[in-house]
């Protein structure tokens, strides 16, 4: 599709609970791929939106939009039903990669301790609760306790800050690492976040070998956890 605008610029306007953002393309504001008024909670996150309609060429590129389909992810799904994501995203808390280490007598365990554990253990003092954690794959569910606590969590985040930890907790296979990511606003904390969550993929790389369409995939994986990593603190700023 070629270019159809001029100006980009953004408005404040409103949402249902209070004061919003919406980005302009010759003074009319965008709306959702469902035809919703794309308006956002901050004016930070506008003026990335913004950036992304700047950035383009005289062709648009849809692969340059991410922000832009984060955001709409957020107005058209989430926001209609939090409680059933919510509801959803508890799935990785009771399966979350974290928690679910080698055997003790494997090198791969010793890894796991050093850099899984002392994540675990703060998210726990975090949040008050204690989590299970499991050696083999044999499944052991988290405590009805523990499983309230984090769908009353995640049921309290607003939908853009919602559809973010969805996006990074389904790519890190880990609740944990998805709402840690959520609360640091440093990019370089979100990288090393990415990096436990793929301790595992890494480690039989480097013990079997890399494979080149193996890393161009995890660095796809990657650029997706930080655009929506930065979406979430974005909604928040």
């Amino acid at each position: 599709m070629k270019r159809f605008y001029d100006a980009v610029g953004f408005q404040e306007a409103s949402l249902s609970d209070g004061p919003g953002w919406q980005v302009t393309l010759d003074g009319r504001g965008i709306k959702t791929v469902k035809g919703t008024p794309q308006i956002v909670p901050t004016k930070a996150l506008a003026q990335e939106l913004a950036d992304e309609w700047i950035a383009q060429g005289e062709e648009l590129d849809a692969s340059l939009f991410p922000k832009r389909d984060a955001v709409d992810y957020a107005i058209d799904i989430v926001a209609p039903d939090p409680a059933g994501l919510a509801a959803k995203l508890v799935d990785y808390g009771d399966t979350d990669t974290l928690l679910y280490r080698a055997d003790p007598e494997d090198a791969l365990y010793a890894r796991q301790q050093e850099v899984w554990e002392p994540i675990v253990r703060g998210f726990e003092a975090r949040e008050g609760i204690a989590l299970t954690r499991v050696n083999g794959i044999m499944h052991r569910p988290q405590s009805e306790a523990t499983i309230a606590h984090l769908r009353g969590r995640l049921s309290a985040l607003n939908p853009f800050v919602l559809a973010g930890v969805e996006v990074m907790s389904n790519l890190a296979a880990s609740l944990t690492i998805g709402l840690c990511a959520s609360e640091t606003d440093e990019s370089d904390e979100a990288i090393a976040l990415w990096a436990a969550a793929c301790l595992e993929e890494e480690w039989q790389s480097d013990l079997w070998g890399r494979d080149h369409e193996e890393e161009e995939r995890r660095a796809r994986r990657k650029a997706d956890f930080l655009s929506a990593h930065a979406v979430t603190r974005l909604a928040l700023s």
